[in-house]
């Protein structure tokens, strides 16, 4: 979903008056770009510092003191108390984070929208009024075809990769300049590496639905949008979450579920209920996506990047995937990774199999499976704690 009157759907006031806090912002940008000239401008979501941005933020100014360096967050966020004491941070979209947009020497953000204003930056940066340079960290591996992602539609100077396979995907499909597109591991896997299992805890943690978390005029062409509980998105996890055969497997194998859905579903997350003690319905800002992923032994995803993290532990998980084909029209169309054929778990269209699997699962401890785990190491073959060092080095020498 991305036509262009879709775009004009998904423009609103804020958007409008952005445009004159913008125009009132460029002289003092041009002053503060005098005065440091060298300085970089880190970002994730607006209410996130826990993501690649944060990763390297905190890399640098340990690591890189001399480097000048500012983060932007909402400062209403419960994350942020994690940078409010890393060094200097301003407010998300307000008139700060404006002037130091244009005054950056170079942008960086885990978000292709982290700015002040995604829709007026884009204009600045794609018509190529703004001369900063800019590097894309990734909110997570790419397995999709993205054409929102291509340069035509970023000019990016740097794109992030995070795997192998991923980094020539990229690199010979979206139409980057050879040395814009580098494999250097994404920055939050350097805190991949030392974790502990909580042996009976499983993770379900379904991705977003862009045509009901923004619904346009397309969005009923896919779905129920009378409202959200008559989507077949939460009538599924919702049957998920009060299913008698899960209560059942989760009982006798003492296991429990945290069911964490996509932080832009997050705001439907009262809808959804259980009657199993077991399963808790973890709200974001109570709960740390990477601990989750950390601590948990066992994963149960849709389509969802955080597989890939998951993968890079080298641990278990399934997929479930319900709506595959309304997914790929409605949202990301498929590209190089198939997840029957390439997946790190066992694919599931139904409940049933789900069950089925998750049992089997169950009663092997909640092992990795030797196929499975071939292809993860196969998948990442860089494997260190150096990802945050490679990242800041290829931004730092970006031309």
């Amino acid at each position: 979903m991305g036509g262009l009157r879709e775009k004009f759907e998904r423009v609103k006031w804020r958007d409008i008056l952005a445009g004159f806090t913008f125009l009132a912002a460029i002289p003092q940008a041009l002053l503060l770009r005098k005065k440091r000239p060298e300085m970089w401008l880190i970002c994730e979501d607006c209410n996130e510092a826990r993501d690649n941005g944060y990763w390297l933020y905190k890399y640098i100014r340990m690591q890189h003191p001399e480097q000048d360096c500012v983060y932007a967050i909402n400062k209403k966020s419960p994350d942020y108390k994690r940078v409010e004491n890393l060094g200097e941070v301003i407010q998300f979209g307000g008139y700060r984070h404006w002037v130091y947009y244009l005054a950056a020497q170079k942008n960086i953000s885990s978000q292709k929208g982290g700015k002040p204003n995604a829709a007026i930056c884009y204009v600045l940066e794609v018509s190529g009024l703004l001369k900063n340079k800019r590097a894309f960290l990734q909110h997570g591996v790419i397995v999709n075809d993205l054409p929102w992602l291509y340069y035509e539609a970023t000019k990016m100077s740097l794109f992030v990769c995070g795997a192998k396979r991923e980094y020539e995907y990229i690199r010979d499909t979206f139409g980057y300049p050879p040395e814009a597109v580098q494999y250097l591991g994404l920055a939050r896997f350097d805190g991949l590496h030392d974790f502990k299992v909580v042996k009976n805890q499983i993770l379900v943690m379904p991705t977003w639905r862009e045509w009901i978390a923004t619904p346009t005029s397309k969005s009923k062409q896919l779905d129920d949008m009378s409202d959200f509980t008559s989507t077949e998105y939460f009538q599924r996890w919702n049957e998920f979450l009060n299913s008698e055969k899960i209560s059942e497997l989760l009982d006798q194998y003492d296991m429990r579920i945290l069911f964490y859905p996509h932080r832009n579903m997050q705001q439907y997350l009262n809808e959804f209920s259980t009657a199993s003690g077991r399963i808790t319905i973890a709200d974001w800002r109570k709960y740390d996506v990477q601990e989750l992923l950390k601590n948990s032994a066992f994963l149960i995803t849709d389509y969802s990047s955080i597989s890939m993290d998951f993968a890079y532990m080298r641990k278990p998980m399934l997929y479930y995937q319900f709506d595959e084909e309304k997914f790929r029209r409605g949202q990301y169309p498929e590209g190089y990774f198939s997840y029957k054929e390439d997946g790190f778990g066992p694919f599931c269209a139904t409940l049933e199999e789900v069950c089925r699997n998750l049992e089997h699962f169950m009663e092997n401890g909640l092992a990795d499976e030797p196929m499975y785990r071939q292809r993860e190491e196969a998948f990442f073959p860089l494997y260190d704690t150096h990802n945050c060092e490679r990242n800041y080095l290829a931004i730092k020498n970006i031309k």
